[in-house]
Order: structure tokens, then sequence, then C-alpha cells
């Protein structure tokens, strides 16, 4: 592991693969510039573009010259004009793992955050900005785009994703890699498919039918790849129905390409290769192929290529897959620089006011908030709100700028060796100190219910911030906050009556405390501005239009599942264990989800169980009424109502429009954030794709929407709806 061998080839003509002239003109075809390029490379220059190396594993001496340490590594050809490929993480941010010390990044809010804005303007602009990042920074790949459905809320890396409902996230996510894009570098989209906890991840069997699948998670992807076009695939460490992501020839082959026409390349997730037979399965890159058992796709296939067993062709195909990637997205055409400009000033604008707009406000009892700025004295009690906020642990973690103003160690097995809680950017005090000039703004850690509770009792007003954290790597057990911050909040709730809570959470919680208190907010893990969004948000120079991309249970027994699938069991694998120094015996386990295409909200719908909060809830500091319902039907649906803003100020409205097909449970089809003045009204058209209100006939292959009549509704969430109508349907098909 301590010496890379294409690591240490690459060393000596690094910089020559950064500034040679690609040996096709720019502009041209990218199939065509791949076919010229692949008639000119030698078997092992196609061979060299199908592994790749993490440099963290690799000993300095031995890393290559003028490359950026991150992710990932693959040589190019430098007397073809073929760059590099230098791969950082992730959708937050550019990662500064293994990076020099000191190193900072702009860090967006979480994935979770960016969903609650329900706004792609937002997800394509934090694009923009980390893809222009990592640019500046010597990397052209991005191992972004992270889609997996929200299928269970204590799974730990849901706070990167995009929340429950497929159209939603698809949308989002694809507007995402529009931006990273658009700085001339590949983003992936990930972690494909049904890769939806963290638990047994190296191991477990998700078992789904198609139809199933088809319907939620891979219809995420599938919306993903259309609006987005990433230039490549990350399949998952998960088996689906038995057989590996990464070797799934169904996953790779028979949906990927023959139904979606992906023409980008899949690489692998690290450590997710078990075989050099995954090669002819559809996967084409083996990354940091130290972390696998085996170097699959350099050592073992030329043994597989001298016996036979994996053809030449696959070769070729593979290469061709990525040099078209390589073209179509710009890397050829755009020398790599480690130095180039970056304004952090326009950035930090960015994160903040995406955290503003995905701030979700869940209760405001009273009309609390707006705040007046009149306080003398603001107690702020819990986490570590006088030294940052924190982020979401793993591979998406970005040092924020500013740096880390503590860093700890909260995680457990394998995550704790990559995964810290750290606490930085802006602090909830000093935040609160700028919007209310001249108040006293006290701190306390909550620790200490009664000293907190007596922090509370002699101030004006008081802001708990409770926090919950999350990491890659590891599941939560439950959704309870930990550490007493229950009894805590309850303490300082009947100390003071103006008590507000913000919950800094990458998952929902329960809230037994939330009718003592008036007003609650989720900030997610809201990125390294994250505390003045919140404090523009408390006094209303932002007007709070966040709205849930998940559902918050009321309670455990809600949830398809009482416990995580396998979090009874040791679940190392064989390479999590070389890796990681794990003893613990691998034991595979197969899970299903009796859901299937339920997923969230639906789930919920199905079972008419009420949640704590539903998919889509949230309040403003003003009104909204949505009326004038008309729909059309027969092969297409659409919907067009009005949206008025029946309150005082200026404010976002999220009107959602649902769809119940005939026995099935509703889903949702559309939805806008028109911003409107108050008293001002818009007219919104939303037409629904037929993959959202249709089945997925696994035996004809087809999309089907079955003839009959269908129930639209409107409303401001999943359960709160303002309008109905029905309409009547043609029987429809269309491809997968």
């Amino acid at each position: 592991m301590a010496q890379d061998l294409q690591a240490s080839a690459a060393s000596k003509d690094s910089a020559a693969t950064s500034s040679a002239k690609p040996v096709v003109a720019p502009g041209q075809d990218p199939d065509a510039r791949a076919d010229r390029t692949l008639a000119q490379m030698t078997h092992e220059e196609k061979v060299s573009l199908l592994h790749g190396s993490m440099l963290l594993l690799v000993a300095p001496a031995q890393r290559p010259q003028g490359v950026q340490n991150g992710a990932g590594y693959i040589a190019g050809v430098p007397r073809l004009g073929v760059p590099m490929q230098v791969q950082t993480d992730a959708s937050l941010g550019v990662s500064n793992m293994g990076q020099r010390a000191g190193d900072v990044a702009t860090a967006l809010p979480s994935g979770l955050m960016l969903a609650s804005t329900w706004n792609p303007d937002v997800l394509e602009a934090g694009g923009r900005m980390i893809g222009s990042e990592a640019r500046a920074k010597g990397f052209n790949v991005m191992l972004a785009g992270g889609v997996n459905l929200v299928r269970d809320p204590r799974a730990g890396r849901n706070f990167e994703y995009l929340g429950e409902d497929p159209l939603l996230a698809g949308t989002l996510v694809g507007h995402q890699i529009r931006g990273i894009q658009s700085a001339r570098i590949i983003s992936t989209i990930k972690h494909f498919a049904l890769n939806d906890q963290e638990t047994g991840r190296n191991v477990l069997s998700v078992n789904m039918g198609e139809s199933a699948m088809r319907e939620s998670d891979l219809l995420a992807f599938q919306i993903g790849l259309e609006v987005g076009d990433p230039g490549s695939v990350m399949c998952s460490y998960n088996r689906i129905n038995g057989v590996y992501a990464c070797e799934n020839k169904f996953l790779l082959t028979d949906v990927l390409r023959r139904d979606w026409g992906f023409k980008g390349y899949v690489m692998s997730d690290w450590g997710a290769v078990h075989s050099v037979g995954a090669l002819t399965a559809g996967l084409d890159q083996q990354s940091g192929e130290q972390i696998d058992t085996k170097r699959w796709f350099s050592v073992e296939l030329k043994k597989s290529l001298a016996d036979g067993t994996i053809p030449e062709s696959a070769v070729y195909l593979a290469a061709r897959r990525i040099l078209r990637s390589i073209y179509a997205h710009g890397l050829a055409d755009t020398p790599l620089s480690m130095n180039g400009a970056i304004d952090y000033a326009a950035h930090a604008k960015v994160a903040r006011d995406a955290a503003a707009e995905g701030i979700v406000l869940l209760k405001n009892e009273g009309a609390l908030l707006p705040l007046a700025q009149t306080a003398k004295r603001i107690a702020v009690i819990g986490s570590r709100a006088d030294l940052g906020v924190t982020a979401g642990g793993g591979s998406s973690s970005v040092t924020p700028v500013g740096g880390w103003k503590l860093q700890v160690k909260a995680a457990k097995g394998p995550a704790a060796m990559f995964s810290r809680k750290g606490y930085g950017g802006t602090t909830l005090v000093s935040a609160l100190q700028a919007a209310f000039p001249g108040a006293e703004v006290v701190f306390d850690d909550g620790t200490d219910p009664a000293r907190a509770a007596g922090v509370a009792k002699s101030a004006d007003l008081v802001l708990v911030v409770a926090e919950k954290w999350a990491t890659e790597a590891e599941d939560n057990a439950d959704i309870s906050l930990p550490d007493g911050q229950d009894a805590m909040i309850e303490a300082v709730a009947s100390a003071n009556p103006r008590t507000i809570v913000a919950l800094e959470i990458g998952n929902p919680v329960l809230m037994p405390w939330a009718a003592k208190v008036p007003a609650i907010l989720s900030i997610w893990f809201p990125g390294q501005d994250g505390a003045s969004a919140l404090a523009d948000v408390l006094v209303g120079k932002v007007n709070p239009s966040g709205h849930l991309p998940m559902t918050f249970p009321a309670s455990l027994s809600q949830l398809p599942h009482a416990i995580v699938p396998g979090s009874d069991a040791p679940l190392a694998d064989k390479a999590t264990r070389a890796v990681y120094g794990l003893n613990s015996d691998t034991k595979p386990f197969e899970m299903s989800y009796p859901e299937g295409s339920d997923v969230g909200y639906r789930w919920y719908d199905a079972k008419q169980a009420k949640p704590l909060y539903p998919f889509g809830y949230g309040l403003s500091y003003t009104t909204f009424r949505y009326d004038t319902l008309k729909v059309s039907g027969g092969r297409a649906l659409s919907a067009t109502f009005t949206v008025t803003n029946t309150g005082d100020r200026e404010g976002a409205a999220v009107p959602q429009v649902y769809v119940r097909a005939p026995g099935k449970a509703k889903r949702l089809i559309g939805w806008a954030k028109p911003k409107l003045r108050a008293g001002e009204s818009r007219t919104i058209t939303v037409t629904a794709d037929p993959r959202v209100i249709g089945n997925f006939d696994a035996t004809a292959q087809r999309w089907v929407v079955p003839a009959g009549t269908y129930v639209v509704e409107l409303g401001s969430s999943a359960t709160d709806v303002s309008a109905t109508a029905k309409v009547k349907l043609q029987r429809a098909t269309r491809k997968p």
C-alpha cells in the first residue's frame, strides 16, 4: 500500500500531462475525438486509464510531482495530450483531506439544507462555486452529486443527500452537477444504487424488485442524469439482489447504458471492486485500487487478458468512455493549475445565501419571530456555539475558511479513522452580537441543565442550539437528541418562555419538549456562515422559505424497520479490515425495504400515519393562499393554480402538487418557488412527468400510466392540502 506503481510511473511526466496539446483539436465531437485518440494509444496506455490510486496511501516520494493530493489520481497520456484525472470530494465543497496544512475551502450547507431550499438555482449556484474552487486548487474530477434517497432517518450519510422524493432529489442534483461541470471538470452522480444506509454497506444485499427500484431510487438517478449530464457515475459498495453494484450488469449495462443512453464512464467507489469481471459488467475505472483486495484493473486484468477470460474489446470500450467524458467536459482543453485565484468573499455569500434559504421554520407560536432588536441580554445555550457550527463527517467534510476552531473524535469503528466532528465558521455568539448591537450575548454549553436554566432565567431571550451529529460509515441508532439535551431544553424553556430552539442536525430528531418552546427551526449543518444566516432569519432580514425534503417521524415505530438493518451484527468486510485494521468477521446479510417505491411521505400516506412534521413542511413570516386549481388530463396531466401572498411582507412560497393514482399513495409531481410581494399573485402551471404518476411494468419493460380517474392535490406540504381536483387520464406508455 505504501507504494503505488501507477503513481510512481506517472511522477516523471505529470507536469507534461497538464500542458501537452491534445492530439485532436478542441471543438470536435467528443466521440470522434475519443476514437481518434484511441487509434493512436498503446494497449498499456488504454489500461492506464482504467485504474487509479488514492494518493493519501502512496508514500510522498512516490507521488507524482505537481499534482494536488486528494481523493484519487489517474495518470494521463502526455504524448497524446490526454490529461491526468485528479479527483476530489465532494458535494458540499472541496474536501481538504490530504492537502497541505492550513488549506481551506468554502463550506456549503449540508445536502439536506440545500434540498430544503426547493430551489434548483441555489443548487446550481453552489455547484458553480465549488466547481470553480476545485479547478483553482488543481482538480478536474469532483466526487459530487449524491442522490441516494433518504429511506431511513437514522442513516449516517443522509445529510449529504437531497431528501426522500425522486423528483425533488433528481432535479436538484442535476442542477448541482450542471453548476460543477460549468468549471470544465467532470462531476459524478453517486452512489449507484440503493446505498441508503452505512451499516454493512460493504457487504449487505438490498433485495428489491425492478419495478420498485425504477419508481424510486433509480428514478432519482435517471432524472439527475437527464438534467445534469454528469461525466461519470460512481457505483456503490453494496450488493443489489445478490450482485455487487460495481459488477451489476443489470444496473451498469442494461439500465444505465441500454435504457438511459448514458455515454460517460462508471467509476467505482473506493474499495467497491470485487472482481476483474466487473469490467465486462460495465465498470470502467477502479478507484483507489490499493483499498480493494486486489488491483483488479491493472495486475489482475493483465492475467485475465492473457488467458482470454477478459477480451481486449472490454479495455477499448472502457477507455473510450473515459476519453469521451474527458473531451465532452473540457478536461483536455483546460490545463490544470494548483494556484488559481479564489474569491472567497464572493463564495462566502453563496454559502450564506444558501443557508438562509434552507433554514426551515418549524414552529412560531404567537409570532415570536421575527425578533425585535430590543433585547439587552441574550443567552446562547448548547453545542459549541461559541466556536462555530458543525458539519457532517466523512469524505464530504470541508475545512471551512478560517479553519476549525475545534475538532473532536465522535465516530466509532471505521469512521473514526477519517471522520471528526469539527466546529468552525462564524459563531452564533458573534452573529447575534452583530444582529443585536449593544446587547450582551452570553454563552453556556448546556451540559449542566440547572446551570443552563440559571443563565436562561436572567436573559431577555434564549437561543438553544441542539445538535445531533452524523457521519459517513456510521448510522445513528435512534432519532433522539443525545447527551441529555432534551432535559436541558426542558429546563431552559421552564426558566424562560422566550426560548427558541435551533436544531443543528443531519437527520430528523424527536422533540418531546416541542409544546414548551414557542419557536423551533431546523438549521441542519448550515455551512461556514450558517450562523449569520440564522441571525438574519431571527431578526427578519430574511423571511424563512425552507421546506422539509424529508419526513420527520413522530416515533421510531412509524418506520419500516424497527432498527437499522444489520445494526445488531459485526459487519466489516475484508477490504474494510485491511484499510482500518479491524478484526471482526465478515457477515454478509440481506435486507429488503417493505415500503418498496413508497419512500418517505408515500409510506406515511399509505399507512395513514401522522408524522411529527410532514415532507414539504415549512413556515414563513407571511401567509399564502393557494386556489383556482384547474387540471387537464387525457394523455398528459397538468395543473394550473394561483398563489397569493396574503400577508404584509415579501416572501417565497413553495406550492406543491401531488397526485393520487387509483389505489396508490400520493406522489409529488411538481412544485414552484415564487417570491411574492405583499398582496401579489402569480399563476403557476405544473406538468407531470409520466414516470412520476405511472408504474414501471418490468415484464413489458415500459412505464405505464393506467387509464383512470386521478386526484390532484395542491398544498404547502404532503399533508396540508388547500385544493383538490379530479382528472381522467388515458392509458399511456413510454420507454424506460
